[in-house]
């Protein structure tokens, strides 16, 4: 029988008393499209750290192709034949596609021989990409098609995805899923790590699950369910979304957003433009977009970190505070959850006790006759620990020492548990497993139902269409008539986020 392509036997990974992987196997076969699935935290990325030479187990062996193989870098892996694409991209925006790959190449190679063979394999595999273009002008769909050709410059036999279609259109889903079946019709492999289980259900064949560092199953995912894999990962069921629409309603608008236009802070920003809508008390607003449409700057005009150009443009509760900073913001009542957890919305050193204290100083009743109130600092955090399943060894480590979920719990709970009149999110759930999405998302659609006005920014449509009451596409800094959930197609949305109909919508509402 032909050996697998890629074994991981008895992989252990210790950092420090934290045992990441417990005595994990891997096995891929040669065209396979292999799932990797867990909970956040489960170890998942430290397996395939090690695959891709960035890490080096403790004890286990890898073996590629029947031989042990030992995998000091990257540049090793790549050199057997094993390419990654990242979830987070790691281009340079004022370089061009071809520039970009050839930077990445283990052997340099004439540009002009670099931007021929982008061409080739962009046309080959259904990526399509200008080589001359500059990142900076590039779609994240684009973006990751630049990964993507990256890595198949290298000629790989194994192909690692980490959360690929997080950030694409419905459309760009499809066009990536086509590519994995060439690359799989041509015996290549490829190891998939998604949270997206009916995706994976899709187009996966086999599927290894880790939970707390350990492989709980090995499985066929087509002949599971999304809630029997879910409940793999988890060790437990998941309880479904209780959530029904908001009615219509003539419920008081809690915020109001007229005429605001602003320009980009920088060459690679996006300019917002004439953006207006209505939120009302009780209803949850989601707001589409692939990311760089004017999400970033969105949200920095609705939380006051910048300031509209007149205070009438932004309305909270009936009063002008466009000109109002982001403290003057949260007294009025308003709660705000930026996209990046770990620097925009968590300062990494610094304990969850001073992190709740960043943002809740102005409301939360932290400071005292101009003393730090640390009890109920540490309090609060206890609180969120609690109502939010936050998982962390001490009482009050720094934020840098929270997985990547548990401090989206974190930054996301420690606004929630204030009860705000208004909540602006982006990307709630962003990176977080089955479990803790779903716990995410019910205290999103409790709040509402309290009374709360919530607004969503997220580039997951299947969030936005299990949470929304109504929902918006943001594009090229314009934001479309919002509309009932009820009445709108993946179809229809994803049109709308790469663009095609967005004025005719416009025109339309």
């Amino acid at each position: 029988m032909t050996p697998p392509l890629v074994e991981a036997q008895r992989i252990v990974k210790r950092f420090g008393a934290l045992l990441a992987n417990d005595h994990v196997d891997l096995l891929v076969r040669v065209g396979e499209v292999h799932a990797l699935l867990g909970e956040n935290g489960a170890g998942k990325s430290t397996l395939v750290k090690m695959l891709y030479g960035l890490l080096q187990p403790n004890e286990g062996r890898i073996l590629w192709q029947g031989r042990p193989v030992t995998l000091p870098s990257p540049k090793a892996a790549r050199a057997l034949g094993i390419g990654m694409v990242f979830q987070h991209f790691s281009l340079f925006e004022n370089l061009t596609v071809a520039e970009n790959v050839a930077l990445a190449l283990d052997a340099a190679a004439p540009l002009p021989e670099v931007a021929a063979r982008v061409a080739e394999l962009s046309a080959a595999y259904g990526l399509p990409l200008s080589p001359g273009r500059e990142v900076w002008r590039l779609s994240v769909g684009e973006r990751q098609r630049v990964e993507i050709i990256r890595c198949l410059m290298q000629d790989p036999k194994l192909l690692i995805l980490d959360e690929p279609t997080s950030v694409l259109t419905p459309q760009e889903c499809e066009g990536l899923f086509a590519t994995i079946a060439r690359l799989r019709a041509e015996g290549r492999a490829v190891l998939y790590i998604s949270h997206k289980l009916e995706e994976v259900r899709r187009i996966c064949e086999t599927a290894t699950i880790l939970r707390q560092g350990r492989v709980v199953a090995a499985t066929d995912p087509r002949a599971e369910t999304a809630a029997s894999l879910a409940r793999m990962m988890v060790g437990g069921d998941v309880a479904a979304l209780r959530h029904e629409a908001a009615a219509e309603s003539d419920a008081p608008v809690r915020l109001s957003v007229r005429g605001l236009s602003l320009p980009a802070e920088d060459p690679h920003g996006t300019a917002l433009r004439d953006v207006s809508f209505d939120l009302r008390r009780g209803e949850i607003l989601g707001v589409a977009g692939v990311a760089g449409n004017g999400q970033e700057e969105l949200f920095a005009a609705l939380s006051g970190e910048r300031l509209a150009p007149r205070a009438g443009q932004i309305l909270l509760d009936g009063a002008p505070v466009g000109r109002e900073d982001i403290n003057a913001r949260r007294r009025r009542g308003a709660a705000f959850v930026p996209e990046e957890r770990l620097g925009h919305a968590a300062a990494p050193r610094l304990p969850l006790s001073e992190n709740a204290l960043l943002s809740g100083h102005a409301a939360n009743g932290f400071v005292r006759g101009g003393l730090l109130d640390r009890g109920r600092m540490l309090g609060w955090v206890d609180a969120v620990t609690r109502a939010f399943d936050v998982r962390k060894g001490p009482r009050d480590p720094e934020a840098r020492a929270l997985s990547g979920g548990n401090l989206q719990k974190f930054v996301v709970g420690r606004e929630l548990l204030r009860r705000p009149g208004l909540l602006v999110v982006a990307q709630p759930t962003w990176g977080v497993d089955a479990g803790a999405a779903r716990l995410i998302r019910q205290a999103l659609v409790d709040l509402a139902r309290e009374g709360a006005a919530v607004l969503v920014i997220s580039q997951d449509l299947d969030e936005l269409l299990e949470i929304a009451d109504r929902l918006a596409v943001i594009f090229h800094g314009r934001l479309s008539p919002a509309r009932p959930v009820a009445g709108l197609t993946r179809e229809e949305i994803g049109l709308l986020m790469g663009g095609a109909g967005f004025a005719m919508a416009a025109e339309a509402g």
